[in-house]
């Protein structure tokens, strides 16, 4: 059994009963046993303070996933190492430190991480970089790559990164990775953003976990950015599976979160600040 705390999110509820905050970014607590896993950071200080509310100090952590190198997924990360002032091990993908921006008509914004893996390592980070699956909790998997296998899954054409041309290209996020629980009713997939795309993050869920049903989505889906194409094939594969719940939230967008909810009935969750799952 695993209690899910939504610790960062985009939008806080307006019916939350502490004074959490918000910003664009994602933190998930996970508690199971004595034991307590972060996935992810979110962008600010405000992991820290979310924690606290909550009744977690950075201390009581025991390891840390990184799902992927984007700042509001890790900018957080340095706040918590200050607070602990104790080594923990984080999980990641190899790639995680690559250079990566953002396209717009704006101009190109750095959206990677926000700090060097040394600052990191002096501050306590203990990175355990694998591109292979690591079971990292009883029945909690860390995916590592993602096989990119499904066709109509293209991504989001705005990131880029720079190859050894200085040209930009699509950033197809080869660190992308996710949280996979075998859970007794079936596999729970745990997300940060399903950059590698919905479809093809579930399938690396079933690989791994050996699991035949889905019970449960939560976290970022990514499904805002995409095609419309992408978006509907994405919605019918996950109806076909008929899970117990989908608990989206932080780039899944408002759109998509509605057309969840019209899809999914009451199984659908808004998962913000604050929101509690078992499975």
């Amino acid at each position: 059994m695993i209690k899910l705390t939504v610790v960062v999110d985009n939008s806080v509820p307006i019916s939350a009963k502490k004074p959490f905050l918000g910003e664009h970014g994602l933190s998930l607590l996970l508690e199971m046993d004595s034991r307590k896993l972060l996935l992810d950071a979110g962008q600010s200080a405000i992991v820290v303070h979310n924690l606290s509310l909550l009744g977690v100090h950075p201390l009581q952590l025991d390891a840390i996933a990184i799902s992927h190198g984007h700042y509001d997924h890790t900018g957080g990360l340095p706040h918590i190492l200050r607070h602990r002032r104790k080594p923990i091990p984080i999980y990641a993908h190899t790639q995680i430190f690559s250079e990566r921006y953002s396209v717009s008509g704006e101009g190109r914004e750095h959206i990677g991480i926000p700090f060097t893996k040394e600052e990191s390592i002096s501050l306590g980070a203990e990175w355990q970089l694998n591109n292979n699956p690591v079971e990292i909790a009883p029945n909690l998997w860390f995916s590592g790559s993602m096989p990119r296998t499904t066709a109509f899954e293209k991504g989001d054409t705005k990131l880029v990164v720079c190859d050894k041309t200085g040209c930009d290209c699509q950033d197809e996020i080869p660190d992308d990775t996710a949280l996979y629980y075998a859970s007794d009713k079936g596999l729970v997939v745990i997300s940060g953003c399903s950059h590698s795309g919905l479809v093809n993050t579930l399938n690396r869920g079933f690989e791994i976990t050996g699991q035949t049903r889905l019970a449960g989505w939560i976290g970022g889906t990514h499904l805002g950015p995409v095609s419309p194409n992408q978006q509907e094939i994405s919605l019918a594969t996950l109806a076909q599976y008929s899970p117990d719940f989908v608990a989206a939230n932080h780039c899944t967008g408002f759109e998509m979160m509605a057309e969840l909810r019209a899809c999914f009935g009451k199984k659908f969750i808004p998962a913000f600040v604050g929101t509690v799952i078992e499975f």
